[in-house]
C-alpha cells in the first residue's frame, strides 16, 4: 500500500496546521506512522488520495448511520442548497426536525440546535446552573464532553490518548467546579453531594461512553443516578452526541428506561453535517434566551443544509425501525467472530459492544471502570491498528475510541474483516 501523497500532505499540513490535523486524534500520535488523507466517501468505504480503498469504521466518528453519501440524505442537502446555505433567521425546517426528535425521544419537551456537541454540552450546563442557582457539577472520569474549559477534568477522547487529562490553559477557578467521580461507582457520587451540599447543579454522564472506548453504564448505577438527582434537586444530563439515535431510535436513554432531565445530541442528528442540540423539560429550557434569562446563541444555529441533512436521517430513522435489527445482527457477528479469532491465537482480551459501536481492549480484565480502560496495551493496539490499516481496514487510530457499523457494511465487509483479522492476530500474536 503505497502513501506517498498522504505523506507529502502531511508535511505541508504541519507548516500550517498544529499537528498537521483540525482535530488531535487525527495525527496518528497514538498509533505512529503517517495519517491517511482521504479523498472521498461511498457506503461501507472510504478512499484515499493515494487510492487505496478502505472498509471503514469510524464513520466520521459515529455520524454515518447509513454510510457515507446515502443518496436521500445527498438528495436533500442537493435541495437546501439550491434555496441558500444560511439565512441567520427562522425557518420551517428548524421547527420541523425539532417536533421529529420530540416525537422520538419522549424526554424532549424542547429543544435548541447549535452547531457541535461541545456546543451542546456547555450549553446544558449553562443552563443547569441558572435553572438551580448553584454553580459546582459532577462529571465521571474518562467521559468526554465536547472541549469546554470546565470538562477537561480527567476527560477521555483525545485527552485520554495523548495523556492531557487537564489540559494547559484550563483556569483553577474552573477546575475547582468541576467534582470528578469514578464512573459505574455510586458511591463516589454520593461522597461528593454529601461534601458539597446544595452546591451541585448538575450531574453530566455518558450513559454509554465512548470515549475511554466503549463501556455501558450499569443500569442500577443511572437509576440511583436519576434518584439522588431528584432528591437532591440536581439536574441530570445524559451526553447522548454519540448514542443519540446510534445505539437505539430513542437513543441510550431507551435501552435503560430512564428520563434525563436534560439530553445533549450531536453526530447523527446532523445527518453527517456539523449540528448539536440539547434539549430537555420544558421547565429547564424555557429560561435559555430569549424565553429567560440564560444567554445562548448561534449565526448557523439551525442552518438549512444542516437542518436537511438531519431531519432526512430522523425521518428515515423513524420509517424503518427495522435498521436497529438488522444493525444488531452485523455487529454481533462481527463480536463473535472476533472472539473466535481471539480464542484461536488463545489470546483473552476483552470486547466492549454496545449496538453498533464496540472497542477491542487489549487487556484481559473486564472493563467497566476508567482504571481497567486504561490498563490496556496501546503498543500492541497500535500494531494491530497498522496491520489492519495496511490490509485495507481503517479503525479509530486511538485504543479509547469506540467503532462502528453501519447499514452500509455488507457481508461481504464483515467476512473480509473478518479474515484480515484473522491474519492479523495470527501475525501479532502467534
Amino acid at each position: 500500500m503505497k502513501i506517498e501523497k498522504s505523506q507529502l500532505l502531511f508535511e505541508r499540513a504541519k507548516k500550517i496546521l498544529p499537528g498537521g490535523v483540525n482535530s488531535p486524534v487525527r495525527a496518528f500520535k497514538s498509533v505512529g506512522g503517517t495519517p491517511i488523507f482521504i479523498e472521498r466517501g461511498e457506503g461501507s468505504k472510504i478512499y484515499d488520495v493515494d487510492g487505496n480503498e478502505y472498509i471503514d469504521y469510524i464513520g466520521s466518528w459515529g455520524p454515518h448511520l447509513f454510510g457515507h453519501n446515502p443518496s436521500f440524505i445527498k438528495e436533500a442537502i442537493k435541495e437546501a442548497l439550491e434555496k441558500g446555505t444560511s439565512f441567520g433567521t427562522p425557518t420551517e425546517l428548524e421547527v420541523k426536525i425539532a417536533e421529529l426528535v420530540k416525537e422520538l425521544v419522549p424526554s424532549i419537551e424542547m429543544i435548541r440546535f447549535v452547531n457541535s456537541g461541545t456546543e451542546a454540552t456547555m450549553s446544558a450546563i449553562r443552563v443547569a446552573r441558572g435553572f438551580t442557582k448553584r454553580n459546582k457539577i459532577i462529571k465521571f472520569e474518562g467521559c468526554y464532553h465536547g472541549h469546554a474549559d470546565f470538562f477537561l477534568i480527567k476527560a477521555g477522547s483525545g485527552a485520554l490518548t495523548f495523556g492531557i487529562p487537564t489540559s494547559p490553559g484550563v483556569t483553577e477557578g474552573n477546575a475547582k467546579d468541576t467534582l470528578v467521580a469514578d464512573f459505574n461507582k455510586i458511591q463516589s457520587v454520593k461522597k461528593l453531594i454529601s461534601e458539597n451540599k446544595n452546591e451541585i447543579a448538575a450531574i453530566i454522564i455518558e450513559p454509554i461512553a465512548g470515549n475511554m472506548g466503549v463501556v455501558q453504564a450499569e443500569k442500577s448505577f443511572l437509576e440511583e443516578l436519576r434518584q439522588i438527582c431528584d432528591e437532591e434537586k440536581i439536574v441530570l444530563i445524559f451526553d447522548e452526541v454519540m448514542t443519540g439515535f446510534r445505539v437505539a431510535r430513542g437513543g441510550a436513554q431507551e435501552l435503560y428506561g430512564i428520563q434525563p432531565d436534560l439530553t445533549t445530541f450531536g453526530k447523527i442528528i446532523g445527518g453527517g453535517l456539523p449540528v448539536g442540540a440539547y434539549g430537555g423539560r420544558a421547565e429547564i429550557m424555557s429560561l435559555v434566551a430569549p424565553s429567560g434569562p440564560v444567554y445562548q446563541a448561534g449565526t448557523l444555529s439551525g442552518n438549512p443544509l444542516a437542518m436537511s441533512a438531519g431531519y432526512s436521517a430522523l425521518k428515515y430513522i423513524k420509517e424503518h425501525p427495522e435498521i436497529y435489527q438488522n444493525l444488531e445482527i452485523a455487529s454481533k457477528r462481527l463480536e463473535e467472530e472476533m472472539r473466535k479469532n481471539l480464542q484461536e491465537v488463545g489470546k483473552n482480551y476483552t470486547i466492549n459492544r454496545a449496538g453498533s459501536m464496540m472497542t477491542l481492549f487489549f487487556t484481559e480484565r473486564e472493563v467497566r471502570y476508567y482504571g481497567d480502560a486504561v490498563s490496556s496495551d496501546t503498543k500492541l493496539f497500535a500494531n494491530y491498528f497498522q496491520e489492519m490499516l495496511m490490509r485495507g481496514v481503517y479503525l479509530p487510530p486511538a485504543q479509547f475510541e469506540a467503532f462502528f457499523i453501519s447499514t452500509a457494511h455488507t457481508d461481504d465487509d464483515i467476512n473480509k474483516t473478518i479474515e484480515i483479522q484473522r491474519e492479523v492476530f495470527n501475525k501479532i500474536f502467534v
